[in-house]
Order: C-alpha cells, then structure tokens, then sequence
C-alpha cells in the first residue's frame, strides 16, 4: 500500500510503500478512493517541518522548556540525541477519507460498503469502527470525503447552539468555516461571514451570507452592529487561524449581553476580562469532531455512548453531515480547488502555498494494486550473515526501540532482518535507516529460518505471547521489560523456554551500566550485608495512559519499577526472601496511587533494601538516585552519570560525559550470548524470581 509523510525535520513530504496495516479489534480495513488535503490544519503542519530549529522551538515554547530540563538530568548528549531522534521520525498526514470496508467487523455492514473516516493519506487505513459511517447512495465520493471536516463544522455549530433567526458571525472562510456558514443557514440563522480573501467572501455569499470583507477596509464592527440591528450579534464562531488575540477581543466587542463565542480554529487567548464580564459573554473551545473524540474507550475500545444521553457523538455527527449533502443543504463543489493522484502528492502539498487553495483532492484510483495486501515490504537486497547467529528480528518500532535498542543492537553486531510494527510507516522508516532487509506488520515474518534471534519491544500486554511464538519457534528472544502482567503467563514463558532451550532475556540494562559495573566490583570486596537506597522520581503519566491499565500495561511497578527490583537483586547477589510495599494515601487529588510507593526487599545473606519510586516529585531533582551502605563505606550514585564513594580506599568518584544506563552493554551481552551458544547473561532463575516478585508487589499495592 501507499501512504503520505512528512519529514518533520526536513518538512519533505515523500510517498511510501509501506505493509498492509494491523486491525487492532474495534477497527475495520477501508480500501481508500479519495482523502482531502486540509488547507488548514495540515498547511500548519508542513509549515512546521519545513521550519528551521529556532522556527521549530520559537512555535513550541513548551517543548523548549522540556529539551532544557532533560539536559539538567541526561546530560547535552543524550538530550541532543533524542531530539534529533524526535524530529528524523516520519508524520502521518491526513484525517479526511473515503472508500470501500475492506476488511470489517461492523455488524449488518458488508464489506465493499462505501464509508467516510478520520483515516490519513493512504490507499489502504485502519479505523476504529466508531469513526466510520456509510455513505447515502446520492453523495458522491468527492463530496463525502468532507465529511470530517464538515463534522468539525457542525460540532463547532452545536455548541454555538442556535436557534432560528439569530445572528452567528463566522469569522475565517477556509473550508471549516465555509461549511459551518452552510450549516448555521439550514439551522435558519442569519449569518455573516468575514474574512480578508475575497474570493472566499463571494463564496460565502452564495451559500446565503451576508460578507464582510476586510481586504477592502470593511469594518467589522460596524457592519455587525447593522447586521443585528444595534442589538450584537448572538453569537461567534471563529474558525481563522491567526497568533493574535485581536479576533476574540473583535468577537466580544460584536456580540450582544450573554452572546456566546465558540473556537475552531487556532487563535491567540490573552483574553480581557472585561470583555467578557461586562456581557457576561460564554467562550468555549470546540473539540474536534464531538463527543468521543480523544476517548480511548470509545474509539479504540469501541464503547460507544447511549444514544439517549449523548445524541451527538463524533461518528454520528458524521452521519448528520452526510445526511445534510444528500439533501443538498451543504454543498462541498465550489470547494474543490484541485484534484492529484496519490503519487503526485508532493505536487498536490505544494498547492498549499496558493492563497486561492480550498479542498485539494488526492486520488487512489491508479494504486488499487495487489500491493494494498501485502503485510511485508522489501527495503534492501536479501544478504546472508557470515554469522547466522548475528541475523535478528525486531518485534516494535516505537521510541523506545528506534531511539535506544535498536542502535545498541547495531553496535552489537545484529545484522537486522525483518522490522515488525503494527502501522507499518515506522517499519519502513527506521527499517531504511538501520539496514533492515524488510518491513512487516505479521509477527510470523520474524519467525521465519532468515531469524536466529528476536527482540521484543511492543506493548507489555503483547510480551509474553510473543515471547512463546518466538521460543516456540526455536529462536532467542530478548523481551524490553516486563517480561509478563500475570503469574499464569509466567508460567507459561517458563514452560516454552524449558521446551525450546533457547536463550531467554529480559531487557534489565542497569545491571550493566558501566557505573553499575564499577559498583558491583566495589560491593563484591566487602563481605558484609548491604543496606540499599534506591530513588526513582520517575515524574507523572496521565491517569488515562495505557501503561496503568493492569491489562494492558500493567502499571509503573511492574513496567519501570522491575528496574531496580532487578537491580538490587544484581548488587545483593543474594535471593530475595520477602518483600513488603506502601503506598501513598488516596485521595481526590491522586487517581493514580500505586505509582508513590516504598517497596522494602530482605535478601537470604542479610541485605535489605528500600526502593522509593515516587511518580509526584519535581524535575529539578535527579531522577534517579542509588546509595548503598556496607562496611563503613558508602556508595551513590546519580543519574547513571556520577558515582561517588565515601570511606572507600582507592575509589573517590567517576564520572561520565552523558548518562548511560548499560543499553548498549545489555544489547552486547545478550548478542555475545547468541554468537556463543552460552546461557543468558542474566540467570532464568533471577529472570523468572525478579517477575515473581514484581508482579506480588504490584498486586499487593491494588489491594
């Protein structure tokens, strides 16, 4: 299949193949006829990329701001290498579609069934199915594919909330605003439209609106106090995009007492209070297609809301525009500007600097090819490794494997066979960039006789599954921890791999960080029992991030916290003998509680150990700190970048130029592991012992 991104770095806009994408459960395969080119939104986007750094950081102040406390922590190094990393990855464009249900689980909806979605620039997209609506026979595929944005209109409508006869001024006549001017007229609203192009003003006048056009000097003020016959307008929708606040201090100057103000589009908000005080004025900001929107239950999970409470949600906001095309009261033609096939997409975005560019169409009748079902893509010439121990398959492309595991692999001497990921777009990229002889979105492809090893870095719920493909298959796996969410699923891993003898490692790199390393030979000279302090101001994740969802991420003890269960486990060299957690009180401020928590360890030789792992500290503060207390002596150390000894004779301090937490030692270990055909560097039984206990400490939390 085809699809179109964006160089973030470069702002390039290239064509990919890519493989046949994933349908997750609650989503549905649609076969792609047209999608459009928001003039708005995604001209915003390549503006973005085609920027340079200081543009980059002078549009996202916050970003600025997040960069400059990673280097108080990481170091310039690390934090210069995750930003490059950040702006190399590829952007998926789009978000207007249409075609035929390719492959779909819709109840009474057949397949070849014409439907609209959120979908991005892609002969073949996957889509949750409560973002899908069909197509009435009389709307054709170029006036549906404004279905989305036409949704976007409406919502912004529904909240101005208007009744027959009022007066809406909508201000900024791209399509949004094209469309919602048509709306409010069949909502029985008297409307004026204003803008400063003027072609879009005469447009706007033959949809039934009155036109205040600001290239000619028109004054807006005036002519709104005319137009509600000295009374205010009842209401504003602002679908312009601008930085200056001038357009909601102009909205609240027209309206009437308690006239209400809605924003679409992207303007700036250094609102006057007495703007809005003095009338009593309601401002709200619309988001995006209704109700749904940005709710995983809802459109990832497929729960969709009772009908009766909440009438309009985003898919049947669709449903409501279609219906307004099949009856002719919106009419997209007039907003069609151009049309290009989809291999003429780099042309078609270049259109986007034309002032005169409404609707640009994208055309996927020349890329209906037996390519569209194809789960794997070749990017080099097959090769066989001297080595075939060195041929190694990944399983996930995400930040975490593109930015970290996959480099360390590298440098460990993998040679890269088949990237699998679930879209396929960061495959394909990171598969070019690294060497990869293809992309795949089938896990079986890294189970094939071309794969001697496999690493696993995809979302915790998928790791333990995948793991036993992979061992079953006979190859090694390497799994980015956690190893498993359940007791049942560990034992099942540890059933496959005593089946297959194939090395099995879990992703626990601190371990083998060299400052680590230094510490563990420091520890090993003493010969009593230690006493361990370990930090982790591991910083807040919102409380509707997947990684707390037990089922699906497990939760931060057993996705991060494991780290230094590990960890203490490693500089103990002893086994763990109980274990006891805390954590903190609930409360209304707190829907997360187990993620600030105190975890005690005791060990057989007579260690014992404090894990703090506290998700609501400050960044100024180290995020990781480990002191450890043995023999008059005392060892800490800060960030994987400083570590300092006291009362050690000999040993004062090291000190590394970035921090470096043993990925790359980690990855290396486990290759030489393969190569050799000698046990996992990290013992199963310390494997299946720190997930044990993990996952004991992580449900005596829940309790």
């Amino acid at each position: 299949m085809f699809q179109v991104v964006q160089n973030i770095s470069s702002g390039k806009t290239e064509i990919l193949e890519v493989p046949k994408p994933l349908k997750p459960p609650h989503h549905s395969l649609i076969k792609a006829h047209f999608s459009l080119i928001s003039s708005g939104t995604e001209k915003m986007l390549v503006d973005f990329g085609k920027s340079g750094l200081i543009g980059k950081a002078l549009g996202q102040p916050e970003k600025v701001k997040m960069v400059l406390e990673k280097v108080k922590t990481d170091g310039i190094a690390a934090t210069y290498t995750s930003v490059k990393s950040k702006l190399d990855e590829p952007m998926q464009l789009g978000y207007c579609s249409v075609g035929t249900l390719y492959e779909s689980t819709i109840p009474g909806v057949p397949n070849t069934t014409r439907v609209v979605s959120n979908g991005k620039h892609a002969s073949l997209v996957s889509v949750p199915n409560n973002l899908i609506a069909k197509v009435p026979d009389d709307v054709s595929d170029e006036e549906a594919v404004f279905t989305v944005l036409g949704a976007i209109a409406l919502q912004g409508v529904r909240l101005i909330n208007p009744t027959i006869g009022e007066t809406i001024v909508v201000t900024g006549l791209g399509l949004v605003g094209l469309l919602a001017v048509q709306i409010l007229k069949a909502n029985g609203c008297r409307v004026l439209a204003v803008d400063y192009d003027s072609s879009r003003c005469q447009l706007a006048k033959k949809f039934g609106a009155e036109i205040v056009d600001l290239s000619d000097g028109a004054n807006l003020i005036d002519v709104a106090s005319k137009f509600s016959r000295g009374q205010g307008v009842d209401g504003v929708l602002i679908s312009a995009s601008a930085k200056s606040s001038l357009v909601v201090h102009q909205a609240a100057t027209i309206c009437r007492k308690r006239g209400r103000i809605v924003l679409v589009g992207v303007v700036g908000l250094e609102l006057k209070r007495s703007d809005f005080y003095e009338k009593e004025l309601s401002f709200q900001v619309s988001c995006s297609y209704g109700p749904g929107r940005y709710d995983s239950a809802y459109e990832e999970g497929g729960i969709d809301y009772p009908f009766a409470f909440v009438r309009w949600t985003e898919k049947r906001n669709f449903e409501a525009v279609l219906d307004l095309m099949s009856s002719g009261a919106i009419n997209v033609r007039p907003l069609i500007s151009s049309r290009f096939s989809i291999f003429n997409a780099e042309k078609a975005y270049s259109k986007l600097h034309d002032k005169s560019t409404l609707g640009i169409l994208l055309d996927y009748g020349a890329s209906g090819k037996k390519e569209d079902s194809k789960t794997k893509v070749l990017l080099s010439e097959p090769r066989l490794s001297g080595h075939s121990n060195e041929n190694v398959a990944f399983i996930g492309g995400g930040n975490y494997a593109s930015r970290v595991l996959i480099p360390s692999f590298q440098q460990a001497g993998a040679r890269f066979t088949t990237l699998i990921t679930g879209g396929g777009v960061s495959g394909v990229h990171h598969g070019k960039k690294n060497g990869f002889i293809s992309a795949s979105t089938d896990i079986n492809d890294a189970l094939t006789k071309d794969s001697n090893a496999v690493v696993i870095v995809t979302q915790h719920n998928m790791h333990a599954s995948q793991a036993i493909d992979v061992l079953n298959a006979g190859k090694h796996v390497f799994i980015e921890k956690p190893l498993a969410l359940t007791h049942a699923e560990i034992n099942d891993v540890e059933a496959a791999q005593e089946k297959s003898k194939s090395i099995l490692m879990v992703g626990y790199n601190r371990r083998f960080s060299p400052l680590i390393t230094k510490m563990k030979a420091l520890l090993d000279q003493k010969n009593s029992s230690k006493t361990f302090l370990m930090t982790m101001n591991a910083g807040s994740i919102a409380a509707d991030h997947w990684v707390h969802d037990p089922t699906k991420g497990g939760g931060r003890i057993i996705g991060e916290a494991c780290h230094y269960i590990d960890l203490m486990r490693f500089l103990s060299g002893s086994k763990i003998i109980s274990h006891h957690a805390v954590k903190i009180g609930g409360d209304n401020q707190d829907d997360i509680t187990e993620d600030k928590a105190i975890i005690t360890l005791s060990f057989e030789d007579g260690s014992i150990g404090s894990i703090h792992y506290f998700a609501n500290g400050g960044k100024v503060f180290p995020k990781e700190r480990i002191e450890v207390f043995c023999g008059d002596a005392v060892l800490q150390l800060d960030n994987f970048r400083k570590l300092k000894g006291f009362g050690w004779k000999g040993f004062k301090s090291m000190k590394l130029w970035s921090q470096n937490k043993g990925q790359k030692e980690c990855s290396m270990s486990f290759m030489e592991a393969v190569r050799n055909g000698t046990p996992s560097p990290i013992s199963l039984e310390e494997i299946f012992e720190v997930a044990r206990v993990t996952l004991n400490i992580a449900e005596g939390l829940r309790k």
